[in-house]
């Protein structure tokens, strides 16, 4: 049994190997902090904007992939929460708990990530993300710092500005249909993109995809909601309000989703 599943192992990072450099190394981006009003006046009640002071920090310029998280899988043996329980979260009208869906096969038993090494890993818990995160020696992101590498200082409603994202050829983000909530191949994506493709979307820091593809875990509790943990981005099934940075939802720790992914953070060195 060990062997076959030392030999399973491999077998997946040898389909993502090709992956594996870029998503283990020099994909930090520094981020000076600085002081800056958190929140959306025009949001959700619980975007109230108050001003926030963010220490220096570092922050994965893209998503954790597919390659990172099977070539931590295949180094420690790791499994994830939704692997344990037998099943995931999978988004088609609402979200379905669906037996067999894990990292491997993120929409269902019968989807896979084979040729996917870029893009990024979804189906991984909170608990799962700071694994990873632990094993590179970094942190999942507060709410603070993540709102801050998304928006830089100037009170920006989206990464790259003021603007609402649109579907087309020049679009910044990958995201869903305009009225929400479903997946929308108009920006060349039904679902999950390759990390860093919508390089038009960059933060002011040049961290991507920081609206849109896959919603991102957080270290910070969600407000008002005990037990629940903070996610951000949006996803590949939401709409544009949903993009925006100061955009907040609440999930449990211990479960996957097939929206749902994350970066790590780490202190200034």
């Amino acid at each position: 049994m060990f062997t076959t599943r030392v030999f399973a192992l491999l077998a997946v990072a040898g389909t993502i190997a090709a992956g594996v450099s870029a998503a283990l190394a020099g994909d930090m981006v520094d981020i000076p902090g600085g002081r800056f009003v958190m929140g959306d006046a025009e949001g959700d009640a619980n975007e109230a904007p108050r001003p926030v002071t963010v220490a220096p920090f570092r922050i994965m310029r893209n998503e954790a992939t597919n390659a990172g998280f099977g070539a931590f899988v295949a180094a420690t043996g790791y499994r994830t929460d939704a692997e344990r329980s037998g099943a995931g979260y999978v988004w088609t009208d609402r979200w379905r708990l669906v037996p067999g869906a894990d990292w491997r096969r993120p929409h269902g038993p019968d989807t896979t990530i084979d040729g996917r090494g870029t893009h990024p890993v979804v189906q991984v818990s909170r608990r799962d993300a700071a694994a990873y995160c632990r094993w590179r020696g970094l942190r999942l992101p507060s709410e603070a710092e993540w709102e801050l590498a998304a928006r830089g200082l100037d009170g920006r409603r989206y990464p790259w500005g003021d603007e609402p994202p649109r579907q087309g050829a020049s679009a910044r983000a990958n995201f869903g249909t305009v009225g929400c909530c479903a997946a929308d191949a108009a920006d060349g994506y039904l679902k999950i993109a390759p990390v860093g493709r919508f390089a038009a979307g960059a933060s002011p820091y040049g961290v991507l995809d920081m609206a849109g593809n896959v919603w991102e875990w957080t270290s910070s509790a969600f407000p008002g909601r005990p037990g629940l943990v903070a996610l951000r981005g949006g996803g590949w099934g939401n709409d544009p309000y949903c993009l925006r940075v100061a955009y907040r939802h609440g999930n449990a720790p211990d479960i996957g989703l097939d929206m749902v992914g994350f970066r790590c953070a780490g202190d200034a060195k």
